[in-house]
């Protein structure tokens, strides 16, 4: 219906002590009804907006099945984005159905602020979906590349976006862009620091020296990797303590790498025995050592079978494809030392599992079964000790 068809509103007698009152307030029943009249269509509008954008995403095959999770991640931009607008059409009936020269632009430079905002939050619901797909055991993808590219893109939007808000606000983005040189270059300059760090992170992504999740050691610190982020690097300490170190540090230290292991953590002791013990009783004692840890499931032996991951290795020539891929097999059982107050007994092997736990279980059954073979061939465990030899004829204090 035509306004002026409702303008008529006004004229009637009944309510002109009405609008004498809301007159001085630059107001009147006509305004009001329009102005209600737009809140509750705004209002029964939305659910129809949410069905028809749902609808629209759904029918774009890369986003189908994203719909219900990006409609729930910016309902509330929209919802905002509806009172903003109410509040525009609210000001434009109360300006006499006239445009706001003079908010006009903020109310622009809002609703590119909005937009922005709602293809950020798009964008990041994607990608922790996306995220969430991902196996842990796909390799094709690392989590933290995918992490940095999200941030990247992140900074993008950003920028994009206040670039568009600059414009609206009637800013000439030619000399904006112009001075982006000369003020790109000052900024490098002053900040030498954080584009180090940049480039670590490169270089840390790209030689794949260690991943998200990874137990790590650098500079006397280890932990777990948490982040790799487009700055630091955080460590989740065994103590429950989070450090941050910078890529740029990170790239040009030695990173121990406890995770780049598939088969084989390492079991190393010395056995010291007395020396009063038997050369027959050691012999039998090495051998039956060695034939147990040959023959014990949690031991990597030279028959332990492991199943080479060719597809993940990059065609180049290496020197063992054990070292490549971490792989330890080695067991030894050696008479290695006469130490000061014992005769030692060299036990280095690997245990099949990589995982601590198991490890230490694996290694606790092998202490228990070391034990129980020394005291079957009557060999005792030796401790420090210190014995004192005199000469004949020295007299030496009776002991009452």
């Amino acid at each position: 219906m035509p306004l002026e068809k409702i303008s008529f509103i006004d004229s009637l007698e009944s309510l002109k002590i009405v609008n004498e009152f809301l007159a001085p307030y630059g107001l009147s029943v006509f305004k009001i009804v329009i102005i209600l009249a737009l809140y509750l269509f705004i209002y029964f509008i939305r659910k129809v907006l949410f069905d028809v954008i749902e609808s629209y995403i759904s029918k774009i095959k890369s986003l189908n099945k994203y719909a219900k999770d990006i409609l729930r991640s910016i309902r509330k931009l929209l919802e905002v984005m509806f009172i903003v607008i109410n509040i525009e059409l609210t000001l434009y009936v109360y300006n006499d159905f006239s445009t706001l020269n003079n908010y006009g632009i903020y109310f622009n430079m809002l609703y590119a602020f909005l937009i922005t905002f709602i293809v950020y939050t798009t964008v990041n619901t994607i990608a922790n979906i996306k995220l969430k797909e991902i196996s842990v055991d796909d390799k094709k993808i690392k989590n933290e590349v995918i992490n940095v590219s999200i941030k990247l893109i992140n900074v993008l939007i950003w920028i994009i976006g206040a670039l568009v808000v600059l414009h609206l606000a009637g800013v000439k983005l030619t000399a904006v862009v112009s001075g982006l040189g000369i003020g790109a270059l000052a900024v490098a300059l002053a900040s030498k620091d954080s584009l180090a760090n940049f480039f670590g992170t490169l270089s840390i992504l790209f030689t794949d020296v260690f991943s998200q999740g990874d137990w790590i050691e650098v500079d006397g610190n280890q932990g777990t990797v948490v982040e790799i982020g487009l700055r630091v690097t955080k460590l989740r300490t065994f103590d429950n303590a989070l450090i941050a170190i910078p890529n740029a540090v990170l790239a040009n230290k030695d990173v121990k790498n406890w995770n780049k292991r598939s088969l084989g953590r390492r079991i190393k002791m010395h056995v010291g025995v007395k020396y009063d013990s038997k050369r027959e009783d050691l012999q039998k004692a090495i051998s039956e050592i060695y034939n147990m840890l040959d023959k014990h499931p949690g031991i990597a032996t030279v028959n332990t079978k492991y199943s080479y991951e060719q597809s993940n290795r990059k065609t180049r020539a290496i020197v063992s494809i054990d070292d490549e891929e971490g792989i330890k097999k080695t067991l030894l059982v050696y008479l290695d030392e006469f130490g000061s107050s014992s005769i030692n007994i060299l036990i280095y092997c690997f245990s099949k599992s990589v995982k601590w736990q198991e490890w230490l279980e694996v290694k606790q059954d092998v202490m228990f079964k070391i034990m129980e073979i020394l005291e079957k061939n009557s060999l005792e465990f030796a401790f420090p000790s210190l014995s004192v030899y005199h000469e004949n004829g020295l007299d030496l204090p009776s002991t009452k």
